[in-house]
């Protein structure tokens, strides 16, 4: 008699026959073992793929969607008992109802809740600023805004509203929140980065997925996993257009855009997607070193990998690493990437056919097919998927709750960000005659950007019920003020891309002569990916002649900006009395808005990134080396309309010094005490921002970087002194021969206009 292997063994001592299909509800690890040594190379393969919602829901004889929005029973069964399949996503659809998604996720999880299948199935949606595809759902400012209130508290608090309405949707997978780093202004998908920093987006993205999964390793039924997008580079795009290649250094790799991924996956994030561009010359879908090397095994990332979407046949079609769709499978997947998010039918159906066969011929091992159905698995199973797929969702009493909607107004009043109050034109009074204009002015989708409702955004029909555009708020604000409305210009898509006309532009004229305030709210349209892209950061003319006939009529000029990106504004800038950026503040953002116009709230928000000044010109506030001669002699070249961080309130509070407490200059170790004031009879809120000046270095270092911050509350005439404590990382860079090391030499740290020195005996390697 031969011997048995130990997991043989196993599998007998567990009471499990090689032709049972074992269905747990608790699984444990070695569960999940005998339950991969169970399947079917078609059963792997199976869990690998997703497919969109699309490919099984009911339709008419034109291929539309039926509404309301329903399962074809012949669809599922082949998709889960023909293709095994693993996922589902809900995409480019629209807003359904909770009474929708109950139906939906009834029908998708009958078959494992009556035990036809042993492997419950993950759905995943992009909730990205709140549950935007459920009705009633609570919308936050996008991202760009939530960096801009400088709160970590805040995300987490949306991260656990988003996730409630997610698990109240029947969702548990939500991809968010996106980790790029914004230093692409041109880029469609700017507005959905927490800015240009990585310790801001590092502190802000962690705090999202706390949000999001809960604080312990199990996500219970209130919360959803993260997905971490996208890994990594999408967004430096050289050419600033969606998908297109970019370059990135491995020192600026390593310093800048990998550390909020890291971050991200130290906190316990369970899902990761991928950049579908290409960085370096390599798709990021076929990255093995990046994938596997960097992410699986120096950083120990135990989740599992999807692809974005169509991007395993992009490998074929686009970048062309691939010279068949079959060998585009076989590279993603050896790369690292656990699961393919394939867009319909019959594209899934090719892909687990191709991949099947890859796995039989030897092209794909046992081995990574098995590390990638066990990544999945071990999601499902901290998501307490195989125990229960599906919750009972009348247990969601605070879904579009009246806690949630100021939460999401909160978020919203400490992103909006004052740039300039000239001769304190604001806040507003009810003594004064003030004109809403431009074509944000009564526009909701304006104020919430893509990724709401719909894929663009753009449809009106779905909005929010009341849901206040900012004209209705202002009204509501101050019901005993002049207020009216003419909105002079309008935004339309012309050959796609956007473009701009007057409308009403003589009403628009006239009001002016009966006002003494304009408010004019200008931005751009919602949209994002391809059709996002642009071909310059100016401002239009037609909403920018706004601001001239205003002035020309010798009124005071408000400037709100709802941008997804900065754009262009050097040349009206002089013109305006007061500008607010406002990002995409959601839907809640018209009634902030107006608070803080009318006084009833403060300024608090402050810039997640350089504020550019021309548009051909893009710059940092770190910018490292960037000193040249000017023709006025002088030695500057830095020169933005408004830098990261910036930001004004009506009340600002005073850093009055900054002083070390501790340090140990041989291991890098330091702290500092940073003591900040508020002389006002208000109670105000203060970023208090902390930066690092490595004076001298082997590479050219960086003007100064950001290493912590805090967002206090102070009490009218309160002092405070806050603490801030750093290790030697603080002080690490990569330095000239690629290593990361904290160099000897002098560092200064600086808080507002005070600065302490530190200097360091020895280098330090990491």
């Amino acid at each position: 008699m031969k011997c048995l292997s130990a997991f043989a063994v196993l599998l007998l001592l567990l009471g499990f026959k090689s032709s049972e299909a074992p269905h747990f509800t608790n699984p444990s690890d070695q569960d999940l073992e005998a339950l991969i040594a169970q399947m079917s190379i078609e059963e792997k393969v199976g869990q690998t793929c997703q497919i969109t919602l699309d490919a099984i829901h009911q339709t008419d004889e034109k291929g539309g969607a039926l509404a309301p929005a329903r399962i074809d029973q012949a669809k599922l069964k082949e998709a889960l008992e023909v293709y095994h399949i693993g996922s589902v996503l809900n995409v480019g659809w629209h807003t359904l109802t909770r009474e929708e998604w109950k139906s939906i996720m009834t029908d998708i999880h009958a078959p494992y809740l009556k035990k036809q299948q042993n492997i419950p199935i993950l759905y995943g949606i992009d909730a990205i600023h709140g549950v935007n595809y459920t009705v009633g759902g609570t919308l936050f400012p996008q991202e760009i805004g939530l960096a801009a209130t400088w709160n970590p508290d805040l995300a987490r608090q949306m991260g656990e509203v988003t996730a409630y309405e997610c698990r109240a949707s029947g969702i548990p997978w939500n991809f968010s929140p996106v980790l790029d780093l914004g230093r692409q202004p041109l880029w469609s998908r700017h507005f959905e980065t927490l800015g240009e920093d990585p310790v801001l987006g590092s502190q802000m993205g962690v705090a999202l997925v706390e949000g999001y999964q809960g604080k312990g390793a199990q996500v219970d039924e209130f919360h959803a996993a993260a997905c971490l997008k996208h890994f990594v580079g999408y967004s430096a795009s050289f050419s600033g257009r969606d998908r297109t290649p970019a370059f990135i250094p491995e020192k600026y790799m390593q310093e800048l855009y990998l550390p909020a991924f890291k971050a991200a996956v130290e906190k316990g994030a369970l899902t990761l997607m991928i950049n579908s561009g290409v960085v370096n010359g390599i798709p990021g879908h076929a990255n093995y070193n990046l994938l596997t090397r960097t992410l699986k095994k120096e950083w120990g990332f135990k989740g599992f990998v999807v692809s974005d979407w169509e991007d395993f046949i992009m490998l074929h079609t686009v970048h062309r690493t691939a010279a068949s769709l079959s060998e585009a499978a076989i590279q993603a997947f050896n790369a690292g990437v656990d699961m393919s998010m394939v867009p319909s039918n019959p594209q899934y159906k090719t892909y687990c056919q191709d991949m099947i066969k890859a796995v039989k011929e030897g092209k794909i091992s046992m081995e990574r097919l098995d590390d990638a159905v066990r990544r999945i698995l071990y999601v499902k199973k901290q998501l307490g998927l195989f125990n229960n797929p599906l919750p009972n969702l009348d247990n969601y009493p605070l879904f579009g709750s009246q806690k949630f909607k100021d939460i999401a107004k909160k978020a919203a009043l400490e992103s909006i960000t004052l740039l300039k109050n000239e001769g304190n034109v604001l806040p507003l009074n009810t003594k004064q005659r003030v004109l809403v204009a431009g074509p944000g002015a009564a526009n909701i989708n304006m104020l919430n950007g893509a990724w709401t409702h719909t894929w663009q955004g753009m449809d009106t029909s779905f909005n929010t019920k009341g849901a206040l555009n900012i004209y209705q708020a202002l009204k509501y604000q101050l019901p005993n003020a002049s207020i009216s409305f003419a909105k002079g210009a309008e935004l339309f898509l012309q050959n796609d891309f956007e473009a701009s006309r007057f409308i009403d532009i003589n009403n628009y004229k006239k009001a002016l002569k009966k006002n003494d305030v304009i408010v004019i709210c200008v931005g751009e349209l919602p949209s994002t990916e391809k059709p996002g892209d642009v071909r310059s950061l100016q401002l239009d003319e037609k909403q920018k002649e706004l601001v001239r006939l205003a002035k020309a009529a010798q009124k005071k000029v408000v400037l709100v900006l709802l941008e997804a990106r900065p754009r262009i504004i050097n040349d009206i800038e002089p013109l305006c009395d007061a500008i607010i950026q406002a990002y995409l503040p959601g839907d809640h953002g018209g009634m902030a808005l107006a608070e803080l116009l009318s006084g009833k709230a403060d300024f608090s928000g402050r810039l997640p990134y350089t504020y550019p000044r021309y548009d051909g010109v893009i710059e940092f506030y770190d910018h490292p080396g960037s000193v040249a001669r000017a023709k006025s002699g002088q030695f500057t070249a830095y020169n933005p309309q408004w830098n990261f961080g910036f930001g004004l309130s009506y009340h600002m509070g005073v850093i009055n010094g900054i002083q070390m407490t501790a340090k140990d200059e041989n291991k890098g170790t330091f702290s500092i005490a940073v003591n900040v004031n508020n002389p006002h009879l208000q109670a105000i809120q203060m970023v208090v921002p902390v930066y690092l000046s490595d004076l001298y270095a082997s590479t050219t270092p960086e003007n100064k970087r950001l290493v912590d911050f805090n967002k206090v509350t102070l009490r009218p005439g309160e002092n405070k002194t806050l603490e801030f404590s750093f290790d030697a990382h603080t002080l690490k860079r990569i330095s000239a021969d690629g290593k990361w090391r904290a160099e000897k030499g002098t560092f200064e740290i600086i808080c507002g206009e005070n600065k302490v020195v530190l200097e360091l005996f020895n280098d330090l390697l990491f």
